[in-house]
């Protein structure tokens, strides 16, 4: 042994070394065929990298600072839609300024437990604020504490939280909608003015539909996903949920924007316009297409309602036609295997990042959710068993296949709405297709519950393609709040809010 190799072995080491046998078994398996001759070679060659892997061990990246002071907070006992309370304060002035603020509990606040709805995340505090915590605080927000949300945010319901169930607060025997379940009941019972939401699949929408409030799903890209907890990188939205448009408007404006970098979910020329100062500009002439197909199985009360309150931008000068675009229907099939495939890959089996990923990694998580999932993944929710079940069994039998296929089927049905958006400015369509669902009981079977969980075949395909996609309140069918979903193109956050805060008015004039 050289006094090199004696010197790399007094160290404490960053992996264990490979050994011949490794290099044997590890070549036998990937089918190598690896001579003696080769198999030495191997052996010393590895050796050599491992040494880097030490220096990357032994370099300590630098801390992410935190720019506004707080305390550790407290968990919430009495109102179920809070996770943990805190009270931090921005800058006295600002976009935000006197706006009270809950973030959903898969965003980093530093110092302030996350729990992402989770048993496998329970105990672990992050080290940074995510950025838009930062821009909310500059913005003059005051962030109140951390919103429930569903368990690793794998439903579109408000009951696999590991912290129990949100009710609906029109009727508390059913469901509040999910991921951003908290979110959407703190801001409907008024207990703060804005709120945080994140949508992969509908989770933003989803729950503001069933509550009655306003939530948006921003262009894929436009709100950096810094400091959140992924899912799948190429459908992670993070976005403002809200009572009314002028505050999604506005807490928006604040979240919005290039990250330097740290979010490769990003360009460097996004730009953000003063969409709080823009939204009552009008929409005289502006082209409005009711897409058909996102009618079709939806329950008659709420297809009715949102068809009229279409057709009511007649009143604030918009052109309002019905179009078809047959392919939205498969537009949720499109994002399945990307969306199941790709958050085993990154989220389980890469603990939350995975390869590939050209932006900020948050190494605390990492490390607690490589635990988690190594020492109890029994502790995973039944959703996530699942996708890990099929997900492994495709990747064992098709490996990429159909994610890849999946991606480049999103191209194509992207490419077809922006084919209608050409000639319209947003399109509109029902959130969901029916009322709130009733919330399981405790002699329900494990199947009767998952059926409670599909919802998303509206939603799901602007996640895939990353067009903004926001729902707004147009009344009410059996005593529920319906959904109606705006869908503007990429970018046009401004045209998109313009539609609807034009609907707004006329529903609230009435």
């Amino acid at each position: 042994m050289s006094v090199k190799d004696k010197k790399e072995l007094q160290k404490s080491p960053a992996i264990v070394r490979m050994s011949e046998d490794d290099v044997k078994s590890i070549a036998e398996d990937l089918r190598l065929k690896l001579t003696a001759e080769e198999t030495s070679a191997v052996y010393e060659f590895c050796g050599g990298i491992s040494r880097a892997y030490q220096k990357v061990y032994e370099f300590v990246p630098p801390a992410p600072p935190v720019k506004y002071p707080r305390t550790p907070g407290y968990r919430e006992t009495e109102d179920k839609s809070w996770y943990y309370r805190c009270d931090i304060k921005g800058t006295e002035k600002g976009l935000l300024a006197g706006k009270t603020v809950a973030v959903k509990d898969n965003v980093c606040v530093a110092g302030v437990p996350m729990m992402n709805g989770s048993k496998i995340l329970e105990g672990f505090v992050p080290d940074r604020d995510a950025t838009i915590v930062t821009r909310i605080l500059d913005a003059g927000g005051r962030i109140l504490g951390k919103a429930v949300c569903e368990d690793l945010c794998m439903s579109g319901s408000s009951f696999t939280s590991s912290y129990g169930p949100i009710g609906n607060p029109y009727d508390p025997a059913r469901s509040a909608g999910g991921s951003s379940s908290g979110s959407a009941s703190l801001v409907a019972r008024n207990i703060v003015d804005v709120a945080i939401g994140g949508d992969q699949g509908g989770s933003i929408r989803i729950p503001a539909s069933w509550c009655g409030i306003v939530g948006l799903k921003p262009t894929y890209g436009l709100v950096p996903y810094t400091g959140i907890m992924s899912m799948e990188k190429t459908i992670d939205h993070a976005g403002p949920m809200a009572r009314t448009v002028k505050d999604c408007a506005a807490l928006l404006e604040a979240i919005a924007g290039y990250d330097n970098g740290n979010d490769p979910r990003q360009f460097p020329t996004i730009s953000v316009p003063p969409y709080s100062q823009l939204i009552d500009n009008g929409i005289k002439g502006k082209k409005v297409a009711i897409l058909m197909e996102g009618f079709e199985e939806v329950e008659e009360g709420i297809a009715k309602n949102v068809r009229d309150a279409a057709y009511k931008l007649r009143e604030a000068g918009a052109d309002v036609t019905e179009v078809s675009l047959p392919i939205h229907l498969d537009g949720r099939d499109f994002w399945t295997p990307v969306n199941l495939e790709g958050t085993y890959q990154e989220s389980v089996k890469g603990n939350g990042h995975g390869y590939g990923w050209k932006g900020t990694y948050d190494l605390p998580l990492q490390e607690h959710l490589t635990g988690a999932y190594n020492l109890r993944p029994f502790d995973c929710p039944i959703m996530v068993k699942i996708l890990m079940v099929f997900s492994e069994f495709m990747q064992r039998n098709y490996q990429n296949k159909f994610y890849a296929k999946g991606q480049n089927l999103i191209q194509f049905l992207t490419s077809e709405y922006n084919r209608i958006l050409k000639d319209y400015d947003v399109m509109i369509l029902p959130t969901l297709r029916g009322k709130p669902l009733k919330l399981p009981t405790t002699d329900m079977s494990v199947k009767e519950t998952l059926s409670l969980l599909g919802m998303l075949r509206n939603t799901a395909p602007f996640n895939a393609t990353g067009h903004p996609a926001l729902t707004i309140n147009s009344g009410f069918s059996e005593g529920f709040p319906c959904g109606m979903m705006v869908v503007g193109k990429m970018f046009d956050e401004t045209t998109v809010l313009q539609v609807a805060r034009a609907y707004e008015k006329i529903r609230d004039e009435t």
